[in-house]
């Protein structure tokens, strides 16, 4: 008769093992967008969900053209990062890019000749682009009196 080893059971507040600890690249969902001119021009929103975990970034997400997997490097030392964007059953997607702590920006290319710019962030963090009203409030004013001049003696008279 053969017995299995105890196991530890894993406790679920315990974060995933090795899981990157760098804050600029927390695993899990992200968003953002990618800029292209070509058919159809603009701004085109991605969602993304991210695992880093020794210089290794894997996962999935889906913007317009479909769903995608994606599968690369980064480097906590100077925020580099480049991974492929594989679309399912279509074309693949080159990205390059730095984090500087407020998401990873950078190039997209398709060869020959597509290519333009990214920018996504962790869900998390809010989107950067986006204008942020400040709070204000009224306070009363000292006031401020004008006392009249006197005017001179012979002086418009």
């Amino acid at each position: 008769m053969t017995t299995e080893p105890d196991l530890p059971i894993p406790n679920e507040s315990d974060p995933l093992p090795d899981l990157e600890t760098d804050s600029r690249f927390p695993s899990g969902p992200w968003v953002g967008y990618f800029l292209q001119s070509e058919i159809p021009p603009g701004r085109h929103p991605m969602e993304l969900h991210l695992t880093f975990r020794h210089g290794v970034v894997t996962g999935e997400g889906r913007d317009f053209v479909g769903e995608f997997l994606i599968r690369g490097r980064y480097q906590v030392e100077d925020g580099k990062c480049w991974w492929t964007k594989r679309f399912i059953g279509k074309h693949d997607v080159t990205y390059q890019g730095y984090n500087e702590g407020k998401g990873i920006w950078g190039n997209w290319d398709i060869p020959p000749s597509w290519r333009g710019g990214f920018y996504i962030w962790p869900e998390a963090m809010g989107d950067p682009t986006r204008r942020t009203l400040h709070e204000s409030i009224d306070e009363p004013v000292d006031k401020v009196i004008v006392s009249e001049i006197p005017a001179e003696v012979g002086v418009g008279a």
